[in-house]
């Protein structure tokens, strides 16, 4: 399949998709726009795009394809401009936003009488980098691609979409826009904000103790990671998906009090059952599909405290060539053992890592799960 696509917003995402494009059908042009020019110039110089687009309005005349990748409330923005367009054939725009109805709703109106389909996406997945020099065409392979097409689109746009993104190798999902944005709020928005919550309770209570900032180094510095997301970018999020996090709050503080009232009455036995069905749940959900919050894809190795010990076990990493993301000493002191933790960008270099140290260590690997 030919033609020409418009990527705007060149940074993991978009960058990514115009990879997967480009590898999938080499003789279509991808074009990019980024508001940083010096991102655009790089996206060509990696290979990523063909060609830099100075006016994305002007470019925008004669693609096929126009994928939007940019932060949910410029996306708007962008839409609007798109709509004053006259588009010299039919085209197909989508975006890559974790918030879905509100956008949905907005394009209706403003390509209704267009020979433009708007179709929204969102593909569930990303890295612990960012940027396009961090893009890669097998980002979202396996990862969960969903689309949520207005039920006045033809099953034929969604297919030639879907065509389209076919090189992302995702699984790709079709739900009603506001399914999409009462289910991602449940397993990613709401989960930002208790992350946030927890972190600011404990900023409270180390202003009595600065202890806290110490003993929190470990174990809850690693459950609320989430909470280091772009604050702009989050705000922006909880706006455009106001309502369903509303419903999610009365939820929660329903639960709480709930749980609250039985520790009040010093309920064994309802207590734990509280904590048995959140682990059955939670130890029956997939270890290794990607979801909508990024996987943190971590080996832990139990090392002494000598010199060079780090080093080694980089070295052998680094002789194998497989690439981290992250390494952090979770706790060494004199002749006792401490915890490397070391981060990947997948499972697979994780499995060669672990396999990679036992084959030159004695130290006993372990992995988060």
């Amino acid at each position: 399949m030919d033609g020409n696509v418009l990527v705007i917003g060149l940074g993991l995402i978009g960058g990514s998709i115009a990879a997967s494009i480009k590898a999938t059908y080499p003789s279509s042009v991808i074009f990019g726009f980024d508001v940083k020019e010096e991102q655009a110039n790089l996206a060509k110089t990696l290979g990523v795009i063909d060609k830099v687009s100075n006016d994305y309005l002007v470019t925008a005349e004669k693609m096929d394809l126009i994928i939007v990748s940019v932060p949910v409330l410029q996306t708007k923005e962008v839409l609007q401009r798109l709509s004053k367009v006259s588009f010299s054939k039919e085209v197909i725009i989508t975006d890559v936003g974790s918030t879905k109805e509100k956008i949905v709703q907005f394009s209706k109106q403003l390509f209704e009488a267009s020979n433009v389909t708007y179709i929204g996406g969102h593909p569930m997945a990303g890295s612990h980098k960012s940027g396009v020099v961090a893009a890669k065409a097998h980002l979202f392979e396996n990862a969960f691609y969903i689309l949520t097409p207005d039920d006045s689109i033809g099953e034929d746009k969604v297919q030639l979409l879907k065509q389209w993104l076919q090189g992302t190798r995702a699984k790709f999902i079709t739900l009603q826009p506001s399914e999409h944005d009462k289910v991602v709020g449940a397993i990613s928005h709401f989960p930002h904000i208790i992350a946030a919550s927890l972190v600011h309770q404990a900023e409270v209570l180390n202003e009595e103790n600065n202890i806290v900032s110490n003993l929190a180094a470990g174990g809850f510095r690693d459950i609320t990671r989430i909470a280091s997301s772009n604050p702009v970018m989050w705000k922006d999020i909880l706006i455009q998906n106001k309502e369903h996090l509303l419903q999610l709050f009365n939820n929660w503080e329903k639960e709480m009090t709930d749980i609250k009232e039985k520790l009040l009455r010093g309920d064994e036995e309802e207590l734990v059952s509280f904590f048995e069905s959140a682990k059955s749940f939670r130890d029956g959900l997939p270890v290794k599909q990607k979801g909508a919050i990024p996987s943190f894809y971590d080996l832990y190795v139990d090392i002494p405290d000598h010199p060079g010990v780090i080093s080694e076990i980089t070295g052998y990493l680094a002789k194998e060539k497989i690439s981290i993301t992250n390494i952090r000493i979770i706790e060494t002191r004199t002749d006792i053992y401490g915890a490397l933790r070391i981060s990947f960008q997948s499972e697979e270099d994780r499995v060669k890592a672990q396999r990679c140290i036992q084959q030159h260590t004695s130290y006993e690997t372990y992995l988060n799960v």
